[in-house]
């Protein structure tokens, strides 16, 4: 006998050997890109007859994004784009050569942090736009306390009405971060009116008491609490001439099967209706994304510039989420924010001693403010390089519903082969390779009816922390 152990002889059927007749339970296959999609969930969906939905208006006041965008050219100087000085009012109808002209005379002046770019009652020999950084907008209050008045940011100006009147500046601005500031003289304002007339009528028609309230709609003129038998004023309600005109947009694939998977390997799972399932989610999670990004229509892109609130500090406070419901206050329905923003805002809630209400909703908790849950949504981007620090993104608010005046989603009410409500398959045939195709598309658009019906707070910092030791 050696001194070598032999192992014993097996006495029952081995586990691998057993696997050769055992069949195996899988699973369909998984997708790591599938969210929830709240947004898609939440929203009233309102169905299409025709492809066009139509939002008719009380006539208003057309306005743009309110800003003066600016770019940065190889010598990293910053230059006002001219055509975007027409959200000036007074320029707004100007030519573009005067724009042009306009927009060459600006100056670029760094500004450190706590440094006041401009005093409250001083002369406004200057029109300025911020191209980067924060400040912050103060005036004295009713009771001589220090007041915030805004915080601005990339692309806001100030003032323009004191510096078209040579008016004394309503108020003072202050740098919270390092600013680049580009400022334009009031001489070349006054050189540029001197030999264009349309621009001296404008300026002379400009009230030196300070600019008026505008309505953001015409007026229905109205008369209350009168005694006696005055004659009562007599009115109308206007219309646009031009109603806003929503073309349901479309997303699209053709998924190609061979006939050799789907007839040979088509148990236990169905290969065919495996990839039509995926192609599906991908379709979906794409159609959420363009609901919020897309340049024309996407709800980001398609808020006032009343509607838009920045951050007093980067990191989303409960002060700054107060600021977004008084713009959205008639019967907000929820946040909509990225993840990373929502912890940022837990964090903030825990170093102030203010822990959020939870809410289960979809039987899932969320957290709340002010009773508003906050539904996550991976599909609002976060701004910054994956080398670097997460960076900034947005939180978007909204009241839902046509019977409320706000945000609904589109679809077709019906298309020819439809599997899901505004997604249809519409089998295209075999070609010469046997290869079936499968044209997949997904009809939908999301759409504001009214301006206050959404607002967003903007340049949310999702990287701020704590140290709670």
């Amino acid at each position: 006998m050696t001194a070598e152990t032999t192992q014993p002889s097996p006495q029952s059927l081995s586990t691998s050997a057993a696997r050769n007749l055992a069949a195996t339970t899988k699973t369909v296959p998984q997708m790591l890109g599938i969210t929830p999609r709240y947004l898609l969930r939440v929203l009233p969906w309102v169905e299409l007859e025709a492809g066009v939905y139509r939002v008719n208006r009380r006539r208003g006041f057309i306005i743009g994004d309110g800003l003066i965008s600016t770019s940065t050219g190889g010598d990293g100087q910053a230059r006002v784009i001219a055509e975007d000085l027409r959200e000036i009012g007074f320029l707004s109808q100007q030519d573009s050569p005067l724009l042009s002209t306009l927009a060459q005379g600006f100056v670029q002046h760094q500004v450190a942090p706590g440094e006041l770019i401009v005093d409250a009652d001083a002369p406004a020999g200057h029109l300025y736009v911020i191209a980067a950084g924060r400040a912050e907008k103060r005036a004295a209050g009713e009771l001589g306390h220090d007041a915030l008045v805004a915080v601005l940011g990339d692309g806001d100006f100030f003032d323009p009405h004191a510096w078209a009147t040579d008016s004394p500046m309503p108020y003072r601005v202050k740098a919270v971060t390092a600013c680049t500031v580009l400022s334009l003289d009031r001489r070349m304002l006054l050189e540029l009116a001197s030999r264009e007339p349309a621009l001296r009528a404008q300026l002379d028609a400009l009230s030196f008491d300070g600019p008026a309230d505008i309505e953001r709609e015409q007026p229905i003129d109205l008369s209350a609490g009168h005694t006696g038998e005055p004659y009562l004023p007599q009115t109308f309600v206007d219309y646009e001439d031009s109603p806003r005109e929503y073309e349901l947009a479309v997303a699209q694939t053709v998924l190609k099967v061979h006939t050799r998977v789907s007839d040979i390997y088509n148990s236990s799972i169905d290969q065919v209706q495996a990839q039509l399932r995926l192609t599906a989610e991908a379709l979906r999670e794409r159609q959420e994304w363009e609901m919020i990004n897309h340049p024309e229509f996407g709800l980001l892109n398609n808020i006032a510039p009343t509607q838009r609130v920045r951050t007093r500090r980067g990191a989303p406070t409960p002060d700054d989420l107060d600021e977004l419901l008084t713009r959205v206050w008639k019967q907000p329905a929820f946040f909509l924010a990225h993840p990373r923003a929502i912890a940022a805002f837990g964090r903030e809630c825990t170093r102030r001693g203010v822990p959020p209400q939870i809410v289960e909703l979809f039987g899932s908790p969320f957290l709340t403010w002010r009773g508003v849950p906050l539904l996550p949504s991976d599909k609002l981007d976060l701004k910054g390089s994956a080398s670097s620090a997460p960076g900034t993104t947005n939180i978007l608010l909204m009241r839902v519903g046509e019977d409320k005046q706000g945000v609904v989603g589109l679809r077709p009410a019906k298309v020819p082969d439809e599997v899901e409500p505004g997604l249809s398959v519409r089998p295209m045939g075999v070609d010469l390779q046997a290869i079936t195709s499968y044209l997949m598309t997904s009809y939908f658009l999301s759409a504001a009816l009214v301006d206050d019906a959404i607002g967003v707070l903007q340049n949310v910092e999702v990287s701020n922390y704590y140290d709670y030791s």
